[in-house]
């Protein structure tokens, strides 16, 4: 219990004063070891562990998939999605928040990356439907609402770190596992923007000809062969999720040469944001993993299992206690060390006690987590989301209201329908 009062109440300390997530999760950390191990072999063993944590072939997949993101941000991918969506969905009511979310689910989807889809799709978005005289609040509510499905639908980075954190989970299931959920989001999404046109009485887009909707489609369709490409080549087992995130790299490279978006000279700056984006992640993921290791040490993941048994033995009580404690730690903790804190803590508690496969206890875990991304005082898409928008984050909270409840009921959908996230994996053979 000791070790348990020392890492709260250390890390909401630093929080507090502003000391980088990163650091406090160390600091922390160490501290915590500092209790029941003397201060040489305590500072020695965490720094032992960041190393060893970070000695996986499995994370080498982050680096590729950031660079293949900011060659796609860079690379015209995002405005090609963005008419190819305008071609299905665009005649409907609120036609423009349909194109929104379908072009965040695609873009996010081949990125990987919230951050990145709600910045390029809501750069171009913002001013065609402020044109189209949309409220520009609830315009970029739709729009970092929805780059979060990004993360469910694969490829994902954040997948990838939770088959680290959880032992060797297959990413491959993991991937094919998040279509579903992710999917529903999005509709889910669609269907409040919908319901919002039709309230404002938006006016619809004009009719696109076929003739220029199949222009439009073979304009994307490169960009979308490239989900083709990764995902294909993971199920089929051509190659490992590791080797598709450099496929990935050559591909968008070779794109966006075609696409003649970048130069030469365009590639050493992005080169040097993929690098400064992997270094956070990367040192996110270090600290994470000793901290991980001492909580183990310390058996705090075993105090906590205790403490929700002893609450209740009922499955949908502990899931909705465990979906709770989720949402709430989303608000204040960034997504990559909350899956590496956390998951060693829920998942034995939700595979032993309940039953739970931890694929689908994965996706529950990541869906909890992007609606964190949503939400001050640390919510990263949220804060790309208004900035890009030129709005102040208290002027979106109100319109965001309604889709944080709808993404919370679509996440307890998936959380008490486990079909929803295992179907698609058990079809493959996962």
């Amino acid at each position: 219990m000791t070790g348990i009062l020392v890492l709260v109440l250390t890390f909401v300390i630093l929080l507090a004063i502003g000391v980088p997530i990163a650091y406090s999760i160390g600091i922390s950390g160490i501290c915590t070891m500092l209790v029941s191990i003397d201060t040489l072999p305590a500072l020695a063993t965490y720094a032992q562990r960041m190393a060893t944590g970070l000695d996986s072939f499995t994370l080498l997949a982050i680096p590729f998939f950031i660079l293949a993101g900011q060659l796609m941000n860079s690379g015209g991918i995002a405005l090609r999605l963005i008419e190819f969506a305008k071609v299905f969905v665009g005649r409907l009511p609120g036609g423009l928040s349909f194109v929104n979310v379908i072009a965040n689910m695609l873009f996010g989807a081949i990125s990987g990356s919230a951050a990145a889809s709600a910045s390029a799709i809501g750069t171009i978005m913002g001013p065609q439907m402020k044109k189209e005289k949309y409220d520009e609040k609830h315009s970029a509510a739709i729009n970092l609402t929805s780059a979060t499905t990004g993360l469910i639908i694969p490829p994902s980075n954040i997948l990838i770190v939770y088959s680290l954190a959880s032992g060797g989970v297959s990413i491959a299931a993991l991937f094919i596992a998040g279509y579903i959920p992710g999917i529903l989001m999005g509709i889910a999404l669609m269907a409040a923007g919908a319901a919002y046109a039709v309230r404002k009485k938006y006016p619809r887009m004009e009719k696109v000809t076929v003739k220029d909707g199949f222009s439009k489609f073979f304009d994307a369709l490169p960009s979308l062969f490239l989900l083709v490409i990764v995902i294909g080549g993971i199920i089929s087992g051509i190659f490992t999720a590791t080797e598709a995130s450099a496929v990935a790299v050559l591909y968008c490279l070779i794109l966006a040469f075609l696409y003649k978006e970048i130069r030469w000279k365009d590639l050493p700056g992005i080169i040097v944001r993929t690098c400064i984006t992997t270094s956070i992640v990367l040192l996110l993921v270090a600290t994470s993993i000793g901290l991980s290791w001492i909580m183990s040490y310390e058996n705090i993941p075993q105090d906590i299992s205790n403490g929700l048994i002893g609450i209740s033995d009922n499955p949908f009580v502990i899931l909705l206690l465990i979906n709770i404690i989720l949402l709430f730690v989303g608000i204040f903790m960034d997504m990559t060390p909350a899956v590496l804190i956390f998951t060693p803590i829920f998942l034995p508690i939700v595979t032993s006690q309940l039953g739970i496969d931890p694929i689908h206890f994965g996706i529950i875990l990541i869906m909890n987590l992007c609606v964190g991304l949503c939400t001050p005082p640390v919510g990263t898409v949220l804060f790309v989301g208004c900035t890009v928008s030129n709005l102040k984050i208290h002027d979106v909270i109100r319109p965001l209201i309604p889709l944080f409840i709808i993404m919370v009921i679509v996440l307890l959908i998936v959380t008490y329908v486990p079909q929803l996230s295992l179907w698609l994996p058990g079809l493959f053979g996962y």
